[in-house]
């Protein structure tokens, strides 16, 4: 938990499609010991990809002042913006969690417009009263 009350995982599951004779070299990897399965060839190979353009996505994410990680909200925070009479545009990649104890009356009067390029957690309720404000 991350003191939200919500799990906070390191991982997300996707599916892929592939061709039958790339599946087949990945379990011939996987064989000769390689790798120790196939999730783990196509991590490797995901984190590998993501390494070689890594400057790109520092840029991009830079240029589009979006925050990379893991960003958290909860009432509290949001509740001192509100008092304050501020909004506040959120921009990550990574993870976004709108903590469970946030009403959705809070978050549209303290959140201007969410862009998540990766995983957006938050009660239904909420997503459904930010549904106009999220790309």
């Amino acid at each position: 938990m991350d003191g939200t009350g919500m799990a906070v995982v390191d991982t997300e599951k996707i599916t892929i499609n592939m061709s039958v004779v790339d599946l087949g070299k990945v379990d011939l990897m996987v064989e000769e010991g390689f790798y120790s399965n196939r999730t783990d060839f196509i991590r490797t190979a995901i984190r590998n990809q993501l390494g070689r353009h890594d400057d790109e996505v520092r840029q991009s994410a830079s240029r589009r002042a979006m925050v990379v990680g893991v960003m958290v909200y909860d009432r509290k925070g949001l509740e001192k913006l509100r008092a304050k009479g501020r909004r506040v545009r959120i921009s990550v990649v990574g993870m976004l969690v709108l903590a469970n104890d946030i009403p959705p009356e809070l978050a549209r009067e303290t959140i201007e417009s969410i862009k998540v390029a990766g995983v957006f957690r938050a009660a239904p309720a909420v997503k459904d009263a930010l549904a106009d404000r999220t790309n």
